[in-house]
């Protein structure tokens, strides 16, 4: 049975492959036995495509495969026919330039061997840009962050892209109830982690770019370790060390990074304005560059 939909409300008419079909607004549902909507037991991989081609597609589908060993998920889809589940959903949607998320659930328990779920879905790259990021490719200042006012703590799970970040949703919304593009997630003890949907980076006064070590439960962003080598290819020096509230505070810089927005040099955080961006639009430039010679 299909359940109504609230009054106004509609069903995105986008194309999704769900083990291994292509459907469209209701039939795009997976069971409430499934442990991915039951429990949050999902995975999942954000990524833009360039022309038609996945950026980093080696870097996500590692990460998605190692996370689901080592949090016991049955065996997922192999990375070519998820490639191949990419190629069709952009084909359905007529997109070349998009963004991509592949979700694998745990599956239903029970069955021999027990196989997981999966879908596939792209959309067009605008409607998912941040604010500061399309300002900042109209020629202006960049992104804003506020401080989430929640203590963060986000253990272990912290290092997977597990669908379970409640935690991380909640510090969007107060991004957005604060007209913000982003909330930094900050510890008890005042130690900055990353964004509720990025990694951060800083650039001290020393001239040393600085961003939280994975030993602090952070999400080894695919573009975090990108941007971490394109420092060092420009000349930049660049460490991961533990940034505290006055680190953030005195910072001539800083930036965002994930797979959509790509870097994003912010001009305010926490309302405070942020002196420099030009390690920021650096990196911006030769990640760009990099993009386009393929």
């Amino acid at each position: 049975m299909t359940l109504p939909l609230p009054k106004g409300a509609r069903l995105p008419d986008r194309a999704v492959w769900m083990n291994g079909e292509l459907v469209r607004g209701h039939a795009a549902a997976i069971s409430v036995w499934d442990r991915g909507a039951r429990a949050g037991g999902a995975l999942f991989e954000t990524l833009r495509c360039y022309g038609g081609v996945p950026l980093a597609w080696d870097a996500h589908l590692e990460r998605l495969v190692l996370s689901a060993a080592e949090l016991g998920f049955p065996v997922p889809p192999a990375p070519a026919r998820l490639r191949e589940a990419v190629a069709q959903v952009l084909e359905a949607e007529r997109l070349a330039d998009a963004v991509v998320r592949i979700t694998v659930t745990r599956g239903i328990p029970g069955g021999r061997p027990v196989r997981t779920g999966a879908w596939v879905e792209a959309e067009s790259v605008p409607g998912r840009l941040w604010a500061g990021t399309r300002r900042l490719a109209q020629g202006g200042a960049g992104g804003t962050a506020i401080l989430s006012h929640t203590p963060f703590s986000p253990g272990w799970l912290g290092r997977h892209k597990t669908t379970s970040r409640l935690a991380w949703e909640l510090a969007r919304e107060e991004a957005r109830a604060a007209g913000a593009d982003e909330a930094l997630l900050v510890t008890p003890g005042r130690e900055v982690l990353e964004g509720a949907a990025s990694n951060v980076f800083v650039v001290r006064p020393d001239g040393l770019v600085v961003t939280p070590p994975l030993e602090a439960d952070v999400l080894p962003g695919v573009t975090r370790a990108r941007v971490l080598r394109l420092c060092r290819s420009l000349g930049l020096e660049a460490r991961e060390d533990r940034i505290g509230l006055e680190t953030l505070r005195l910072a001539d810089e800083v930036f965002l990074t994930n797979s959509v927005q790509e870097v994003l040099p912010l001009s305010h955080v926490a309302g405070r304005p942020v002196p420099a961006r030009e390690a920021g639009l650096r990196l911006l430039g030769a990640y760009r560059a990099e993009v386009a010679a393929g």
